[in-house]
């Protein structure tokens, strides 16, 4: 996991916030060496694993487009 999916900085108010990622409020279940029973995700997990994938996939289209727009090529000059 990469720690800017951990911490969202916002572009307008320049203060951590949260962006459809990791809440570790949440993050309180302890597996003991006894628990054999296998683990099953709810719709509540699935759904928060939906949106902080669409959030990633969403990250990345912004990223691309600015590496785009930084390494483009330039507009032709008109001829003189």
């Amino acid at each position: 996991m990469i720690l800017r999916e951990l911490f969202y900085l916002n572009p307008e108010t320049h203060k951590v916030g949260n962006d459809f990622r990791f809440d570790s409020a949440r993050d309180i279940d302890e597996l003991l060496r006894s628990d054999t029973r296998k683990t099953r995700l709810t719709l509540k997990q699935i759904n928060d694993l939906r949106k902080g994938s669409e959030a990633h996939i969403l990250e990345m289209e912004e990223e691309l487009t600015f590496v785009q727009s930084m390494y483009g090529a330039e507009p032709a000059a008109p001829a003189a």
